[in-house]
């Protein structure tokens, strides 16, 4: 008899449990972290910050950028893995899932396990530049020279993705040039403009300045649109070197084990709010393009990344 009584409390509990919403249908309940593996104040803090802005009036919930800088990304990316969170994304380049797994022996994290891409974001330009006083104005001009003079000249660029792209043109051109080191881009843009150093690889908006006085020329950014602070300067597919394509892609990344509805729709909001045309037109006015897409496009890009990065750091030890 009291088997029997039972019988529609356990009937009332799994209709409830039935008709309750699974979490990733209420995703999220409170706040939602962002983690930038960057410092504040680039163009990449500044589209972090404007998505975030966004999201929060589509998930009807406060959403905040936290700013972890340092070790490659190293430190931010370790912080979103070791949260064991559902309510923190990682927004981030893609250096952390595609280079550093090439060049760090152990990684506090796994980027195929750990890091789940949801959807891109934006794509910062990368650009190869030279002193006007050099002579050259496009990338095989350049190269020419190289060759005719070997061991002559010298070139720089920030770390990661910029260096590798440069790597890769000595590679596949057989150029043999001196890299320069830099602790500070300020010092290396100095000594571009004033022909110390003969190259130089980095973002387009940090050669903008040199650019504007001069002594600087831009022969090629390295993504398949021509960046919108210098359109003028064609990208590497135009300027006959299709294999420089690099674009550098941000976006953001879920936790491990995220639903895949879930991953789906946040993918879908992100996509809905880089349709916005303020946004577009603030991130395009630092030289920053907006580029959503979905999961899938993501994975792919930064697999495509991954792919041509692991011959050019297997081949060629990187310049330290």
């Amino acid at each position: 008899m009291d088997a029997l009584r039972c019988i529609p409390i356990v009937l009332t509990l799994a209709m409830a449990l039935y008709a309750s919403p699974c979490p990733s249908e209420v995703w999220p309940q409170h706040t939602v972290r962002i983690i930038l593996p960057l410092p504040a104040g680039s163009g990449t803090d500044l589209a972090a910050r404007l998505f975030a802005e966004r999201l929060a009036e589509r998930w009807r919930q406060p959403v905040i950028v936290e700013n972890v800088p340092g070790a490659d990304g190293i430190l931010g990316v370790t912080r979103f893995v070791s949260s064991h969170d559902e309510h923190t994304l990682l927004f981030s380049f893609a250096g952390p899932i595609t280079i550093n797994p090439l060049i760090h022996e152990d990684l506090p994290y796994d980027p195929r396990r750990d890091l789940v891409p949801i959807a891109s974001a934006i794509d910062n330009f990368f650009a190869i530049a030279t002193p006007i006083s050099l002579g050259v104005d496009s990338i095989d001009k350049l190269i020419a020279l190289a060759r005719e003079e070997p061991g002559k000249l010298n070139w720089t660029a920030t770390a990661g993705l910029p260096q590798y792209i440069f790597t890769a043109l000595q590679k596949s051109a057989g150029l043999e040039m001196a890299f320069v080191p830099y602790r500070e881009l300020t010092l290396a843009l100095q000594d571009l403009s004033e022909s110390r150093v003969h190259v130089m690889a980095t973002g387009v908006s940090s050669l903008l300045p040199q650019v504007q006085t001069g002594k600087v020329r831009l022969l090629m950014v390295t993504s398949r649109q021509r960046s919108p602070l210098a359109e003028d300067v064609p990208t590497a597919a135009e300027a006959g070197h299709p294999e420089l394509l690099f674009e550098g892609i941000v976006g953001f990344y879920g936790w491990r084990d995220i639903a895949s509805d879930l991953k789906e729709r946040i993918a879908a909001d992100v996509r809905a709010v880089a349709e916005d045309s303020a946004m577009v037109a603030r991130l395009r006015s630092v030289g920053v393009a907006v580029q959503a897409g979905t999961p899938a496009e993501f994975a792919a890009e930064i697999e495509d990344q991954r792919s041509k990065l692991a011959p050019i750091l297997r081949d060629a030890k990187p310049a330290n």
